[in-house]
């Protein structure tokens, strides 16, 4: 930006002080103003801006001044770029006079009519208001709602002739003896740059200089004249006559003034923030107060009291931070000599005088505690403002609070709010059993605390282009939102995940084998390593037709067996599992049969079939002799990142032990992990210790072993057998009988006892490789075979995680056993519910859309408004996947885990909408203790709605919580009467336009 010059600055003060020195001229200017008025008058008409459609290159954002950095003005252009580089178009924006331009462009700031109060807007789908920040919270409306004893008091103070109603033309932005002043102190500040000239500031001045300038400061005379002329200009917006500007100008200094910032309060300004921070004054009874006539002692107290507070607030003004926290004594004097001042001059009466000067000003000892705010009631806005954050780039919702922003969210606030109301009255006994919550796999109101348990509901609705959440609630009184922010074990709804994973690789193997003929896919059949493959070649080299649709039903067809009598090696060990009701135990169901009545054993055993086919693959990839040839070179690479691995594992939990303990302390305890034997205690201190003399070698075994008879003879020949040189570190390990990396751990502490956990790892490379050195003989293919197919496993796993990620699982990775198809990687309601999402939209990812439209800074010449632009969606799934899932989906609807909710919806004719979900219950358990129960059910209505419905124990009070997935189903099935009239509504297929 080009700044005043001197020389402009200058001139144009010679040219108004050559003026002022006409006689005649120069006396009436000073009086009337009514050059000024003129000619300001018109040049402001012309400083004009339009908002109009699409982008506007005649724009110009401030970069400075804490009114547009507190009000986010200066931050638009960022938001800007932000927004259009993720789904959002400008759709109207304004324009900004050539003169206007040129007035910021040379130094002036912007001039219109500035908002006192501003901050953040939330609005659902209808326009009505979800969350509204208002800041300064406490204001006076208007210039009438201003006590005449506040006002007098200011302009005593500050400006004396601002409201002088003699000339109505008259400049409220200079008076010219402070102008005179301000002018003679030039050549003080030439010599002194860092010298504060005093005179010239004006109230109006003052506004311009901490809304506009570099830190609210007047960093010297080009700064002062700055603020003057932007001052002036702004004055006449109106026309010539300021009466209604000068009354304006007091009102915005009273609601705007700056008087520091408060812990736990934060930014304060204006006096009616100001006496509720600083003294805890309620503005409004303030004002009464100070309206009404005192005709009593405890009336006169009172009054003198506020009226002191007002005072010290707008003395403190000058140095707020000073005055109002490190020398509040010295405000208290300042205040005294005013008073006296005041009364002198017939301002206050001498009652109202020695009213105040007998009183002390009483701070407020802690900052005021914020409103109670309902976490319940406010889940969504504040999951919309969380939002919010990220996509503006905005630090914190302190910061966005106080933004001039209103945001249009997809949220419908009616249902929103009867579904909260619903929601807060289900920890009441008599509530649940009118809803049919209580009884076998619910809820038992007479053993259960209902307060204990969380209920969360997410609701959907998909669009043309965009799916539009129209609820997002839950009875969590905290800011946590289980929705999106939480991880936890949803049981069996894994089991959906997986079904798609497993009718991902049936639909590649078709793409890859499908076009074969009948002799070669017999032959894949016969070389496959992997079932699904087996199964895929065979089928297809036997079918009549090969299309997709056809194998994808088939795939369903298939059995397993829900037998959970076999063992199963997993995640690097032996495990085995149960199926929910043992009455499925001698079943061998269809998947299609597994997922209606959600067994385990079939799923766990489907996901085997998908890590062994992500294994053939990983074997085939390193050339497919990796496991029966045991001089295939990949099997080294293999073993080696086993050792780092399972080194690395038992590293960090040798440091946890040790990481805290002196070297001393370190070698006590390894010393009390090794059996009291001489050989094996011997190698343990020579091992940690390989530089110690013979001397304390003997004390160690002495008093390590004090029944022993060890004579010298016997230590000496000890201590040469075992001495670190003679054996290899998987040796001594062995010798002592504990994990040689301990070893290892203790030794290198003995050098580095501050070493960190990171420091330790990379310093233990080569030793991790050592200790392992068993496995690399080719003698030990067995157990390099086990070894290798369990980093097999877990890259599998990687792969799966991969697919899973890709549909949207929220977390970094899964837990690489079978287990994660019955829900031991957990996952999230707001996750399983952009998969729903995916499977409504035939295989289209839609984007999830809360907020529509983003208006900032209306009614400014900043003013820009962004709206979500409609784009197609991402393919993610084949249709007949997807086709296929919502078949087997409604199923489970209409005859299995989730027939409850049959028919709860109804469509526009009057028949039931057709539903489809899957049900989960998961319990997290912690060393085989119940740390947690969470039943989820994720499900679609018709062909535009879905989401999740989730009930949550935390804690090991959860153990004693029967309830399984038939409760949130069961709750779904009660509000129905609160989500149908969203049924009612067309389809959304674009935002709404509501006329800005």
């Amino acid at each position: 930006m080009r700044r005043f010059g001197w020389d402009r600055w200058l001139i144009g003060g010679v040219l108004i002080a050559a003026a002022a020195g006409t006689a005649w001229v120069g006396h009436q200017e000073m009086q009337t103003s009514w050059l000024q008025a003129g000619f300001l008058t018109k040049y402001g008409e012309k400083l004009t801006y339009q908002v109009e459609p699409g982008l506007s290159e005649l724009v110009k954002y401030p970069t400075q001044g804490p009114y547009n950095e507190r009000l986010g003005y200066t931050e638009i252009p960022k938001a800007v770029k932000s927004l259009t580089g993720s789904g959002y178009r400008i759709e109207q924006q304004a324009r900004t006079s050539p003169e206007l331009a040129g007035f910021v462009e040379y130094g002036g700031f912007a001039v219109f009519r500035e908002k006192t109060r501003a901050g953040l807007t939330l609005k659902d789908r209808n326009g009505s208001i979800l969350y509204a920040a208002r800041y300064p919270e406490r204001v006076y409306d208007d210039f009438d709602a201003v006590p005449p004893m506040v006002v007098n008091t200011l302009l005593f103070i500050e400006n004396r002739e601002l409201l002088d109603p003699t000339f109505p033309m008259r400049n409220p932005a200079v008076e010219w003896d402070r102008f005179a002043y301000a002018i003679l102190g030039l050549p003080a500040q030439w010599l002194n740059p860092g010298m504060r000239i005093p005179g010239g500031s004006t109230l109006a001045t003052q506004i311009e200089k901490y809304r506009h300038s570099p830190d609210g400061q007047t960093s010297g005379a080009t700064e002062k004249l700055r603020q003057m002329i932007s001052a002036s200009v702004r004055a006449y917006l109106d026309g010539k006559d300021t009466t209604y500007a000068r009354r304006r100008i007091v009102v915005d200094y009273l609601n705007s003034t700056p008087l520091t910032a408060r812990l736990g309060f934060g930014e304060v300004n204006g006096l009616g923030d100001g006496l509720w921070a600083w003294y805890g004054t309620d503005f409004k009874d303030a004002n009464e107060i100070l309206k009404q006539p005192a005709t009593t002692q405890e009336q006169r107290l009172k009054q003198a009291e506020i009226y002191k507070q007002v005072l010290s607030l707008l003395l403190a003004q000058r140095r707020p931070t000073h005055y109002l926290i490190a020398d509040r004594s010295s405000l208290n004097d300042l205040a005294d000599s005013h008073l006296r001042l005041l009364a002198s001059q017939g301002t206050i009466t001498p009652e109202l005088r020695d009213a105040g000067l007998s009183l002390k000003l009483r701070f407020r000892n802690d900052a005021p505690l914020p409103p109670t705010i309902s976490f319940v009631e406010q889940k969504a806005a504040n999951a919309i403002r969380a939002r919010l954050l990220g996509m503006l780039n905005v630090p914190s919702l302190y910061q966005l609070d106080r933004y001039d922003l209103t945001a249009e969210t997809s949220l419908d606030g009616p249902t929103q709010s009867n579904m909260v109301d619903v929601l807060s009255k289900l920890n009441e006994p008599s509530f649940i059993e009118s809803l049919g919550m209580a009884g076998f796999r619910l809820l038992d109101a007479g053993k259960n605390d209902l307060h204990k348990v969380i209920y969360s509901v997410m609701l959907y609705e998909r669009g043309m282009n965009a799916n539009y959440v129209r609820i997002q609630a839950d009875n969590l009184d905290r800011p946590l939102d289980i929705n999106e922010g939480a991880k936890l074990d949803l049981g069996s709804t894994a089991k959906l995940r997986t079904l798609i994973t497993y009718l991902e690789i049936i639909a590649e193997l078709h793409g890859r084998y499908a076009h074969l003929p009948r002799p070669q896919l017999r032959s894949v059949a016969a070389d496959a390593t992997d079932n699904l493959t087996r199964w895929v070649s065979t089928y297809l080299s036997d079918a009549a037709d090969r299309g997709l649709t056809a194998l994808l039903n088939a795939a369903m067809d298939r059995r397993y067996s829900a037998n959970p009598g076999e063992r199963f090696f997993t995640g690097g060990g032996v495990h085995t599992f149960v199926n929910f009701d043992d009455k499925d135990n001698g079943s061998i169901p269809t998947v299609t049969e597994a997922l209606r009545s959600s067994i385990n054993l079939p799923f766990i055993r489907m996901m085997r079939d998908i890590a062994q086919y992500y294994v053939a693959e990983g074997a085939e990839d390193a050339g497919g002799t990796l496991l029966t040839d045991p001089t295939n070179p990949a099997r080294q690479a293999y073993l080696e990142q086993f050792a780092d691995k399972e080194g690395s594992h038992f590293l960090n939990r040798f440091y946890t032990d040790y990481r805290e303990k002196t070297p001393d302390e370190a070698l006590a305890l390894l010393a009390t992990r090794v059996r009291p034997a001489p050989h094996r205690l011997a190698t343990a201190f020579l091992s940690v210790k390989p530089k110690a003399s013979l001397a304390e070698f003997t004390r160690f075994m002495s008093d390590r072993l004090p029944k022993a008879e060890l004579s010298a003879q016997i230590l000496e020949r000890l201590f040469d057998k075992y001495a670190k040189d003679k054996w290899n570190l998987a040796d001594r390990g062995y010798i002592t009988g504990v994990h040689p990396l301990q070893l290892w751990l203790v030794e290198y502490l003995q050098g580095h006892p501050e070493a960190k956990r990171s420091e330790v790892l990379a310093a233990s490379a080569d030793e991790r490789q050592e200790t392992y050195a068993w496995l690399f003989k080719t003698s030990r293919k067995q157990a390099q075979d086990t070894r290798i197919r369990i980093l097999m496993e877990a890259e599998a796993f990687q792969r799966i995680h991969k697919s899973w990620a890709r549909l949207g699982y929220p977390f970094d990775s899964l837990t690489p056993s079978y287990a994660t198809a019955i829900g031991s990687s957990a996952d999230r309601p707001g996750a399983l519910a952009d998969l729903m999402g995916i499977i409504v939209s035939d295989g289209i990812r839609l984007p999830t859309l809360r907020v529509e439209r983003m208006h900032f800074a209306t009614g400014t010449p900043y003013e820009a408004v962004l709206g979500f632009e409609q784009k197609p969606g991402e393919r993610v799934l084949a249709p007949e996947i997807t086709a296929t899932v919502r078949r087997a989906l409604q199923d489970v609807v209409e005859n299995g885990t989730a027939r409850r909710v049959r028919g709860a919806f109804m469509g526009p004719d009057g028949v039931p909408l057709v539903m489809g979900g899957k049900t989960g219950t998961g319990d997290h358990r912690y060393a085989d203790r119940v740390m947690a129960r969470t039943a989820t059910f994720v499900f679609f209505i018709g062909d535009r709605f879905f989401g999740t419905i989730t009930a949550h124990v935390a804690g090991p009070e959860a153990a004693r919580y029967k309830f399984t997935s038939a409760l949130p189903a069961q709750l779904l099935k009660s509000l129905a009467h609160i989500i149908q009239p969203l049924m009612d509504r067309p389809m959304a297929t674009q935002t709404v336009d509501r006329g800005h």
